[in-house]
């Protein structure tokens, strides 16, 4: 494991890899925020898009602000015709271009432990939100195996082959998502896991949709064959699967909400 930074330059790969997993947890939690019609919500690293698509579709928002520092995310996110009318722009999770009290809800899907210092993001969330909204997150438990990509972290931990991991990886922890959102001075603070599942049609679909995410590109494209040949079925092995049947593969985020 590295602290070489992780950088989604990429909007249609990251469609493809995180996009529909991040969709996938984002239905379970969505439902568990309660929310109700009209509220004005912010999606804080939105990415490409995919939670705020599903914002749009769920939950009858009189608004949906959008904001990511990656350009291409942003470019991508614009072109989801599910996602009109949400508005998305470039900024900076620690350093909101929000009034205070603007929004009903702000949530980050999958980009807490994204953030270099995750108390400031929390505390500019809270800024932005009026009295009795809702701050809320979801990360994949990546220290306790949670991410849907960990066969492949596992077979290159095998290999002791370093790969990155985000820079506030610890953020992840659900006792420092608890931790943090009490620093934060939040009210009525409730957490939950979400399990989620997804099938692939063998193991070349889930290798090739899972190494597509920048993380594993910066890391694979200085392989040579016989190591990358090695990795793949490492990582087969581990699925415990042959190379024609479908690939179920799981991964379980920690969620957690509180009241301004």
């Amino acid at each position: 494991m590295s602290n070489s930074r992780i950088k989604f330059e990429d909007g249609a790969a990251y469609e493809r890899m995180m996009g529909v997993w991040s969709q996938l947890v984002g239905a379970e939690f969505l439902g568990w925020l309660s929310p109700v019609p009209g509220q004005c919500w912010v999606d804080i690293g939105c990415g490409n898009g995919a939670f705020s698509e599903q914002i749009v579709r769920n939950c009858n928002p009189q608004e949906v602000q959008g904001i990511d520092p990656s350009d291409a995310q942003i470019n991508f996110a614009k072109t989801r015709p599910g996602a009109r009318p949400a508005t998305f722009q470039i900024g900076d999770a620690m350093a909101l271009p929000f009034e205070d009290g603007q929004f009903d809800v702000a949530t980050m899907a999958l980009v807490l432990f994204f953030v270099p210092d995750p108390a400031r993001g929390i505390a500019e969330m809270k800024r932005v939100v009026r009295s009795d909204g809702v701050v809320a997150a979801y990360v994949w438990d990546m220290l306790g195996g949670g991410a849907p990509h960990e066969p492949i972290h596992a077979a290159l931990r095998l290999k002791n082959i370093e790969y990155p991991l985000p820079p506030s990886v610890e953020a992840s922890r659900m006792e420092n998502l608890r931790y943090l959102w009490a620093e934060a001075g939040l009210r009525s603070i409730d957490a939950k896991i979400t399990a989620v599942e997804r099938t692939f049609d063998n193991f070349e679909d889930f290798w090739n949709t899972t190494t597509s995410s920048a993380g594993f590109i910066s890391v694979l494209k200085d392989l040579d064959v016989t190591t990358l040949d090695d990795l793949k079925n490492s990582t087969q092995e581990i699925l415990a699967v042959n190379a024609d049947d479908p690939v179920i593969c799981n991964g379980f985020a920690n969620c957690i909400k509180g009241v301004v």
